[in-house]
């Protein structure tokens, strides 16, 4: 009966919601902001040039641009695009690549949303927090609805998505050097309860390093492989765009399959419009919200217009999928591909990046839930203990689930929390597009941007986090 409960909610979220909700609102924001994503798209580099950041202790833009690509890079790209071709056929990657670029925007509105309404953790402090649950409790003053935010961003990130990830390692060492499913669980599990207990610091500060190195690493494989058949990359493009209109009859469900697995693994995999990346995006200190909309913007474009590209054409040129066939699918479907094109070394190497892809993530899906949990207590040491102790539980429960609870299970507290925060940026545009205004006045009057706080007045921003930040700003340039 829970099977049939979750099934029927998954449908109707994904089926009659999202699927209009997500693309509708990605181009209501795209059009509005006259296509803020790709107009800033090279002033990405300048903003993390010249993040400010010279105060001990906070974290800088390319630091939380790290630790949201750590969330955002992990089983989605690997497992998760496996997963929409299984399903979807070659044509969900298109849809990947159409939610991706719209995306973009939607995730620029919500981390611009989450740095403007951010606050300080505490007096003395030198982290910020911030999110979906602060924006709607400061701009809408809703805090019931923050509370059913952090509910669901709890439930999405420190169980659904952690027990996500579980479950794709251990079925990746299994296939690999066939360890069981609970050995693999049973040390992610030590090593993840080890790290937890060092805070978002000790998170970004390993998120900085070995994110690049992962990421680097994967698309230089990707790269090599697209060199070896070059010349089967534009007859498969026009595959993909073909069949994300006219899909085989293999797939069943036809173009709406096609559509609804681009879109679901897509957002798993880039998260934009979800409402995680903007308590990442709170965290920097930067001068101006709209530098790390910038940044969370690009972050988008590196997760699934370029990673999940490399796992979508590792697939597909390796001659491994067969539509509407049974059997390998997931995870090992890209490990087989991986193996066709460069031998045994192929998997092996899938298998390590996905431990570290899905390590990061799992670090970075619990600070998410820390970050929920803290909105409603700050102090409570055995609240928090508590709750780690069940994420760790759920980690052990991920490792012996199946492909398809497991993933049934993620999206439909994922399609949930995508609903609400989807509604609420879209109630919030205004602010955004004020944003960008004073912004782009200040770069007309050659300045570097920093928020002017007293023209917010009516949104009710915390002003003293944001003067604190301004005043500290301006006495660096005098300095200089």
């Amino acid at each position: 009966m829970l099977g049939e409960i979750n099934d029927f909610l998954n449908n109707l979220i994904w089926g009659n919601i999202l699927i209009y909700l997500l693309p509708a609102l990605g181009i209501f924001f795209t059009v509005t902001s006259r296509f803020v994503q790709f107009r800033y798209f090279f002033k990405m580099f300048n903003v993390l040039r010249d993040t400010v950041h010279d105060k001990e202790g906070h974290i800088s833009s390319f630091q939380a641009l790290m630790l949201s690509v750590a969330g955002r890079v992990g089983g989605g790209n690997i497992a998760g695009v496996a997963v929409a071709i299984t399903l979807g056929g070659p044509g969900a990657v298109f849809w990947m690549w159409i939610i991706g670029l719209i995306g973009m925007s939607t995730s620029f509105f919500e981390c611009s949303l989450a740095q403007l309404y951010k606050e300080k953790d505490g007096q003395d402090s030198c982290v910020y927090r911030g999110g979906p649950a602060y924006y709607v409790t400061k701009a809408l003053g809703q805090r019931w609805l923050g509370v059913i935010i952090s509910v669901l961003l709890m439930v999405t990130f420190g169980f659904a998505f952690n027990a996500t990830q579980s479950f794709i390692i251990s079925t990746s060492f299994e296939a690999s050097f066939d360890i069981p499913t609970w050995i693999t669980g049973a040390i992610v599990t030590f090593v993840f309860a080890i790290a937890i207990f060092g805070g978002v610091k000790r998170i970004t500060k390993f998120s900085e390093v070995i994110v690049p190195v992962m990421a680097m690493g994967y698309l230089l494989i990707a790269i090599v492989v697209i060199a070896l058949n070059v010349e089967k990359i534009p007859a498969l493009i026009t595959m993909i765009v073909e069949q994300a209109f006219n899909p085989s009859s293999a797939i069943g469900g036809g173009i709406g399959a096609v559509i609804l697995q681009g879109a679901k693994r897509g957002m798993f995999s880039n998260e934009a419009g979800l409402g995680s990346a903007p308590n990442v995006a709170a965290v920097a200190y930067v001068a101006h919200p709209v530098q790390q909309g910038i940044v969370q913007s690009f972050s988008v474009f590196i997760d699934t217009i370029i990673l999940c590209s490399c796992t979508a054409f590792i697939i597909l040129l390796s001659g491994v999928y067969t539509p509407g066939a049974e059997g390998v699918q997931g995870v090992l479907l890209t490990q087989n591909a991986l193996i066709e094109h460069i031998g045994p070394l192929g998997g092996y190497f899938v298998t390590i990046a996905l431990f570290l892809f899905g390590l990061s993530s799992m670090l970075y899906n619990y600070y998410l839930a820390e970050n929920s949990l803290n909105f409603f207590s700050k102090d409570s040491a055995a609240l928090f203990n508590g709750f780690r102790v069940l994420c760790v539980a759920l980690i052990v429960w991920g490792s012996l689930q199946d492909l398809g609870s497991i993933f049934a299970f993620a999206d439909l507290s994922m399609g949930l929390l995508a609903v609400i925060n989807l509604v609420v940026i879209a109630i919030l545009y205004k602010p955004v597009l004020r944003l960008i205004k004073g912004y782009d006045r200040q770069l007309k009057e050659g300045r570097k941007p920093v928020l002017r706080y007293n023209d917010y007045h009516e949104f009710k921003i915390d002003k003293e986090t944001w003067k604190e930040i301004v005043d500290n700003i301006n006495d660096k340039k005098e300095k200089a």
